[in-house]
């Protein structure tokens, strides 16, 4: 599956539950100028790449991807491991909101966002999961935290601790074609951020059918090698940071030359 805004569509079509929080969400008033308030720092003031809106439904999509991915080739749940949640669906839940509000920190300041994206989230979860949860289905109060730890751990240097934020911390590092890169560059500025980041012009997030085989590939589609800044200052340092690690191949495609494939990355 190609990583874009559409991407998302797919997975919150398969639950109610998931498609009443992606209503709540993207309708909620505070959610929306967290988010918009996100990119007037980030791209108005710092003249970086986008944070708003659109990547978080992209991380959103991304994330429940690879999520799924997982969980087909055995992988369980951190929050279902530990009694947090009993089902699928609210472990899901927890991917989806960890994902879709990981960059509001942004709308206060960009340093320390992730730090202050999960304490900025505490009321918004509570009022979301009020309307979206339905009896007994979840404890609010434990996902709540979970949700918390997927927005914080989205931080390079910070160590996922769950499944579920592991591939919250991947998924942002995945939104990275035609200059969507997730390490900031400033705009108009010919240095190897920015041209690394325009580089890239397809992410694409593919599940093997080989046994032998890691389960999920991570496809990047560059028209340089300078994309491999991207991959190797962003994409691996979340990976590798994250619990899944093990389980991913990244395969870097140069699309100048044929689509030449350049030796997978094992993270």
């Amino acid at each position: 599956m190609v990583v874009e805004p559409r991407l998302v569509q797919k997975h919150i079509s398969k639950t109610p539950l998931l498609r009443r929080a992606w209503d709540v969400l993207t309708s909620d008033k505070e959610v929306q100028s967290l988010l918009r308030m996100a990119n007037v720092n980030a791209v108005e003031r710092l003249l970086y790449n986008d944070h708003g809106p659109v990547h978080a439904a992209i991380v959103a999509g991304s994330a429940l991807e690879i999520f799924d991915i997982l969980v087909r080739h055995g992988l369980r749940p951190s929050s279902i491991i530990h009694n947090v949640v009993k089902t699928m669906d609210c472990a899901r839940l927890i991917v989806l909101m960890g994902a879709y509000l990981h960059d509001i920190g942004n709308s206060v300041h960009r340093r320390m966002h992730e730090l202050i994206g999960a304490i900025l989230a505490t009321n918004i979860i509570d009022r979301i999961l009020a309307q979206v949860i339905n009896g007994d289905e979840c404890n609010p109060y434990m996902v709540r935290s979970e949700i918390q730890q997927a927005i914080y751990a989205t931080a390079m240097d910070v160590e996922a601790l769950t499944l579920e934020a592991s591939v919250v911390k991947v998924a942002d590092a995945t939104d990275m074609a035609e200059g969507r890169a997730r390490l900031p560059y400033a705009k108009g500025k010919e240095d190897i951020h920015a041209l690394s980041a325009l580089t890239i012009k397809r992410v694409v997030i593919e599940e093997s059918t080989h046994p032998e085989e890691r389960p999920l590939k991570i496809k990047v589609y560059m028209e340089d090698l300078a994309g491999m800044f991207q991959i190797e200052k962003v994409l691996l340092p979340k990976i590798r940071s994250s619990l899944i690690g093990s389980y991913i191949v990244i395969e870097p495609i140069l699309i100048s030359n044929s689509k030449r494939r350049l030796k997978p990355i094992y993270p």
